[in-house]
């Protein structure tokens, strides 16, 4: 009811594109804040691989859910700035090398996007709502310094580090390409890159990816998430076929007076999906299916409780 209130009171939604100065090329975005008063911005920080400002890949990926969400956040007077990442859509740029990214590069990019929405909206700071690993990319942004930020929103975000993940998904495959993927991980935790890599990892462990995922393994999300002392949210859908509830409890458990939702029935898009993989995989695809009921008035709900 509150969020049908709001949506009647509030004029439609302006969006503007914004350029954030940076080396060695500028990135690009959007800004979407209501035609009335804005009461809070958000940076929409998005997840891995190549993903835009609207939450869409070329990995298969066109839902919106970015876009979507944005959209929605707008309807409760929250403005958003979404971006394309470096490297991806209107933040390509010539002679970007893959070998070149490292994970610092999406955090200090998180914090700089912060401060220029502040600055653009006039509020005294930003949220950042990070999506899957855009949630660890917004806590390694606070704990490089976090004057620009409210809070944090952590939707889809893994709970432990990656390496850990990751040999949880390679623990089915078989010999011996598992052994060869373990040790492979093994040899990059310990920050040594690997240059015999058999051609069916080379999708995981290709060597120009190397050294972002150095930088990615030793990332601790439980850690750092216990280590911030802002306002925290964590948001988690029941039928996520990439991230699962024990991700989201063990952030719980680091922070205890964060604040859980658990979304029954809603996938990694946000959107609502079942258990089964080729069903649930149809949402990815799908920018027409809304998010989950639920998703946007809870986020805007935190961002705007009284504090």
């Amino acid at each position: 009811m509150l969020s049908l209130i709001l949506a009647a009171l509030l004029s439609d939604p302006v969006a503007a594109p914004v350029v954030l100065p940076s080396e060695p090329a500028p990135l690009h975005g959007t800004l979407l804040a209501p035609e009335g008063s804005t009461r809070a911005v958000a940076l929409i920080i998005a997840g891995s691989g190549p993903t835009d400002r609207d939450g869409n890949s070329p990995l298969g990926v066109s839902a919106s859910s970015y876009r979507l969400l944005a959209e929605g956040l707008a309807a409760h007077g929250v403005a958003t700035v979404r971006a394309d990442k470096r490297g991806v859509g209107a933040s390509a740029y010539p002679g970007m090398a893959e070998a070149d990214l490292r994970f610092t590069d999406y955090s200090d990019d998180a914090r700089a996007w912060a401060a220029e929405a502040a600055r653009l909206t006039g509020q005294p700071c930003a949220w950042l709502i990070g999506h899957s690993e855009g949630a660890l990319v917004a806590l390694a942004a606070v704990a490089r310094g976090d004057d620009a930020v409210c809070g944090l929103v952590l939707l889809s975000g893994a709970g432990r580090p990656v390496g850990a993940v990751l040999r949880e998904q390679l623990a089915n495959a078989p010999e011996p390409l598992r052994g060869q993927a373990m040790a492979i991980l093994a040899e990059l935790e310990a920050g040594r890159p690997v240059t015999d890599v058999p051609p069916q990892l080379a999708a995981l462990f290709r060597p120009s990816v190397q050294p972002y995922m150095i930088s990615w393994l030793p990332l601790d999300p439980a850690e750092m998430v216990a280590a911030w002392d802002g306002p925290v949210m964590i948001g988690q859908g029941t039928t996520d076929i990439q991230v699962g509830l024990t991700d989201a409890r063990a952030l719980a458990a680091a922070r205890p007076d964060a604040r859980l939702a658990i979304w029954e029935g809603v996938n990694h898009q946000l959107k609502i999906a079942p258990a089964d993989r080729a069903a649930n995989l149809a949402t990815y695809s799908d920018p027409t299916l809304p998010l989950a009921p639920g998703v946007v008035d809870d986020v805007a709900g935190f961002i705007l409780q009284p504090r």
